[in-house]
């Protein structure tokens, strides 16, 4: 049949044997030094010349490989964690653990920051699969589609976390970030808020939170928030400047919903520099319960995602795939709500 046919550009080794650094060379059109140079130090190559070799890569399934002495290869005892920041950082519950734990059973870490880019994690893939990791930690479920090609022809295992998703790449723990947005929504009705608005860290987990937010009030028959997005990583300045944003265009809102705790402090410190009484005139709403959330004036209403226990299960995980168990593990791990003194 004519779907059962290879329409692939590579038509593959005739020997069986993996494609070489030449071979993507010829496939690309390129030399091999070109091949190696886009490789090694991309930033140097021109952008329509390092995709073409990049297509060429994942279209031969080509897996560069770091310099050996010519042993049989090894375990490398280095397991990669993929982040988008560590500034301020909600995740910083979830590295602790996953790094506690994985350096417990023997492992090295290697972090990488992706700045809440899919496409400078697609770079940080290209350069940490060079270095044959053990098995690797994500951060969400979305991905380039060059980078989930080359996490399923890497043959380690890997862990999505702090998300769920309908196509994981192998393992998955975390929480759904449209069960959140509904979630406040719903507690702050509850309480007998009507006029919202949102600051917004434009990450597309936030930006889940936020829709599933706006679609909760439409059910109720309210008008979508006012929202402004910011972009990352987020400061308390950036939640100042958020709210000063919403204020100055004459936005009038009960309750303002951030993101991040980050930005929830920054929209407390703007409020008070403004003369707003909270919650009494403006109220305010977090997210991620950080330590420090518990100890502002007034105390931030949050929501708590539980990191450290996604960290724990995802290094867990890996640990028992490493050791040869076959799990697929598919793991809620859920989250609180957290009301403290800044709604009423």
């Amino acid at each position: 049949m004519s779907g059962d046919r290879n329409t692939s550009p590579w038509p593959g080794r005739p020997d069986g044997k993996p494609p070489t650094l030449k071979d993507v060379a010829r496939l690309a059109g390129v030399s091999p030094i070109t091949v190696s140079r886009t490789l090694n130090q991309p930033e140097i190559v021109r952008p329509a010349l390092r995709e073409k070799v990049f297509r060429a890569v994942r279209e031969s399934g080509y897996q560069p490989a770091m310099l050996t002495t010519g042993s049989a290869p090894q375990e490398s005892r280095l397991i990669a964690i993929l982040v988008p920041t560590i500034v301020n950082s909600i995740f910083a519950d979830t590295v602790q653990a996953l790094m506690q734990t994985l350096t417990e059973a023997g492992h090295q870490t290697l972090l990488g920051l992706t700045d809440y880019s899919t496409e400078r994690e697609e770079q940080l893939l290209d350069a940490l699969l060079r270095r044959r990791p053990d098995a690797m930690v994500l951060t969400g479920t979305l991905h380039t589609a060059a980078s989930r090609l080359r996490l399923s022809q890497a043959g380690i295992p890997l862990v999505e976390c702090w998300d769920q998703g309908e196509r994981p790449l192998d393992m998955l723990v975390g929480f759904s970030h449209v069960a959140v947005g509904q979630a406040v929504a719903r507690a702050l009705l509850a309480r007998g808020y009507r006029h919202f608005a949102s600051l917004t860290l434009d990450d597309p987990r936030g930006r889940l939170r936020r829709d599933a937010l706006r679609d909760e009030l439409a059910i109720q028959g309210l008008a979508a928030p006012a929202d402004v997005s910011l972009p990352p990583p987020a400061t308390p300045a950036l939640g100042r400047q958020g709210l000063a944003r919403l204020l100055d265009v004459g936005a009038c809102p009960e309750v303002v919903v951030c993101s991040s705790d980050t930005l929830a402090h920054g929209a407390l410190a703007e409020a008070h520099a403004r003369g707003l009484r909270v919650p009494e005139e403006l109220a305010v709403m977090g997210f991620g319960n950080l330590a420090s959330a518990a100890h502002l004036i007034p105390a931030l209403s949050t929501v708590d995602v539980r990191g450290a226990e996604m960290g724990t299960q995802a290094a867990e995980a890996l640990l028992a795939r490493l050791a040869g168990a076959e799990t697929r593990l598919r793991r809620d791990t859920g989250f609180e709500l957290v009301m403290r003194e800044s709604t009423r």
